[in-house]
């Protein structure tokens, strides 16, 4: 997701005054493409979901957890970044279960399995559960 011109670079925040070092901050500033380097409030929204995805891609890749939970975390994303989130999440389920809550198609169309939640007639809700490979066959 960071390509060669991009970089994060994370620091401490040394302007609390605090003993405790958990209590002081972190900044993390951002170089994106063809712009100045900014400080993570100053993004928009699609930028920081970016930044934020790339510093969990970056620390699952070095110590990959036995599973992630990413509830929307590909919401603010457009197409072109959304594919990019895609190939991160192939690369990184060879070695953590994933767990996605999305209603990002491209996104969708990355899963081994889907799971939605509807309303049945007796308004009640209904789990369902399709297999990505067996659905575009059937779709075909």
């Amino acid at each position: 997701m960071v390509d060669e011109d991009e970089s994060l670079e994370i620091s401490r925040d040394d302007s609390a005054e605090s003993e405790i070092v958990f209590e002081q901050g972190i900044e993390i500033s951002v170089s994106l493409p063809h712009k100045k380097v900014k400080e993570l409030h100053a993004l928009s929204g699609g930028e920081r979901s970016l930044t934020s995805i790339a510093l969990l891609f970056a620390m699952s890749q070095v110590n990959p957890p036995p599973f992630l939970v990413l509830d929307e975390t590909d919401a603010a994303l457009d197409e072109a970044n959304s594919r990019k989130y895609g190939d991160m999440l192939e690369k990184l389920s060879k070695h953590s279960q994933l767990i996605v809550v999305t209603h990002n198609r491209e996104t969708m169309s990355r899963a081994g399995v889907l799971y939605g939640v509807t309303i049945g007639s007796n308004g009640a809700s209904k789990l369902l559960s399709v297999k990505f490979d067996e659905a575009t066959q059937i779709a075909k």
